[in-house]
């Protein structure tokens, strides 16, 4: 089981990247799961139709007990990937961090991933603080590959400084490690240059390059990943590399 949590800076891309990889790889045959793990709960919406899906925590509270069944806090999107977004607490009150760990407390308690027999598990992360609930996928075992989504913006690159850092204070522990580098261009001024920079000073490589792409955006006009849009076009094909990457290590 390929097991990859994709982090990265609030509005740096991330959802967009983890919901195409996880289009890409069911259009490979994959058997997926996306789990959205921002209070935001808007990762799988474009696998979606463009229909938002009701967070854990709003389940959790609004119905004062635990699910009983996977399908009442999940849906299948896109290609057959099931869908599930942790959300948050109510804004104000309690920590989004523990909104993540309750979730993936109930998945376990719901037996997710014996149930669904995934072949990709895909997470997305916020990466602007990664504290305990927003570091569970790295530290407990979850997932096994980290990227760092960023552009060549300083705040982007300065999240994806705390990511590593992050993730190497687990590495003596035989948790995830980081896979690579996703460049999601903004086209900043010497985008590149700083981006491979950064990743030199870290010792990551860059594994994937996204293209600025008005197709993007129009597609998720739609309610719908590129990947579904139009599979051949010159940036779906990039997501696709990047999933034959993280595959062909596994």
């Amino acid at each position: 089981m390929l097991k990859v949590a994709i982090y990265g800076k609030g509005g740096i891309g991330k959802s967009t990247v983890t919901s195409n990889l996880a289009a890409a790889f069911a259009s490979m045959g994959k058997r997926v799961i996306q789990i959205g793990c921002d209070p935001k709960a808007d990762s799988t919406i474009n696998l979606l139709g463009g229909e938002p899906l009701r967070p854990v925590m709003n389940y959790l509270r609004e119905e004062d007990t635990e699910p009983e069944s996977l399908e009442e806090i999940s849906r299948v999107g896109f290609g057959g990937v099931l869908c599930i977004e942790t959300g948050g607490p109510t804004p104000g009150l309690g920590c989004a961090g523990r909104g993540i760990i309750a979730t993936f407390n109930l998945l376990d308690d719901l037996r997710l991933f014996k149930t669904w027999k995934p072949d990709v598990v895909l997470y997305d992360v916020l990466g602007d603080v990664v504290c305990g609930g927003f570091a569970a996928p790295i530290r407990e075992g979850y997932a096994e590959k980290v990227l760092i989504v960023t552009s060549g913006e300083k705040m982007a690159l300065y999240a994806a400084g705390n990511i590593s850092t992050a993730v190497k204070n687990f590495e003596d522990r035989s948790y995830a490690r980081v896979f690579g580098i996703v460049l999601n261009h903004r086209n900043v001024e010497n985008e590149t240059e700083k981006v491979t920079a950064f990743a030199r000073e870290k010792g990551y490589p860059i594994v994937g390059e996204i293209p600025r792409s008005n197709e993007i955006n129009r597609y998720e006009d739609m309610g719908m990943t590129v990947i579904e849009g139009d599979p051949d076009l010159p940036v779906s094909r990039q997501f696709f590399a990047l999933a034959e990457k993280l595959l062909e290590e596994e």
